[in-house]
């Protein structure tokens, strides 16, 4: 049985993710804040977390970011949920290490969703498995280490600006859609509506910095390609 924990300070919010989350057959693990959270998290290896990002004490961003930095759990799934429906906290979400994020209020047949995406995308292989050392200008990428190299900058990537990255970069030949992206990278089909790939595009080329931002080119309406200049 997989096992979610769920970061959530509203008690009336909480209960009704447990309870629903429970109903599709997972095991879940609530809490009102995210120092006990942390506390166990190691100890107990959940699949997925769902993190409120404004919680008492410690909040969700600065718990995210710890959780990255913990050799036993970095790689979870994590989905934010918010009252914050600015772009801005959306990017700094992501940016931080969350996978995805709902606005509250929200719907808890699209959260389920989203979770049985992110868990079957978790046990799929990384989209580099079969990726060698790769040089392009001015971006160098090495999947061994996940090192990325921009202009002679090591470039600090989430996991999922790298896949992203990595993706574009496998599939240089051709346009990649965003139907596409979002069903490789996060399986989430055309029903689901979300910003996040938009959100992931702009915070991967603001890292790589000017020169390299240019290699990924947006096609419009369809979708983006990788071109090395």
């Amino acid at each position: 049985m997989q096992h979610i924990f769920v970061i959530e300070d509203d008690e009336n919010i909480r209960n009704l993710v447990q309870i629903a989350l429970q109903g599709y057959g997972y095991k879940v693990t609530a809490f009102e804040a995210a120092e006990p959270a942390l506390d166990c998290i190691e100890e107990i290896r959940p699949n997925l977390a769902v993190f409120d990002l404004m919680l008492p004490g410690m909040d969700g961003l600065t718990a995210i970011k710890r959780i990255r930095t913990m050799d036993l759990v970095k790689d979870i799934p994590i989905i934010i949920l918010t009252a914050k429906d600015k772009e801005f906290d959306k990017v700094m979400g992501l940016d931080g290490g969350a996978d995805d994020y709902m606005t509250k209020p929200f719907g808890v047949l699209e959260l389920s969703a989203r979770i049985r995406s992110l868990l079957r995308r978790a046990a799929e292989p990384s989209v580099a498995y079969d990726m060698k050392v790769t040089s392009y200008g001015k971006l160098s990428v090495n999947p061994d280490t996940r090192e990325v190299v921009s202009c002679g900058n090591k470039v600090q990537l989430t996991y999922k600006e790298y896949e992203l990255l990595v993706y574009l970069i496998q599939n240089k030949s051709r346009v990649v859609t965003r139907e596409e992206l979002l069903d490789r990278l996060w399986d989430y089909n055309a029903e689901v509506e979300t910003r996040t790939l938009d959100i992931h595009i702009r915070t991967l080329r603001q890292k790589l910095g000017d020169e390299v931002s240019n290699y990924i080119k947006t096609v419009r309406s369809v979708g983006y390609r990788f071109v090395a200049e």
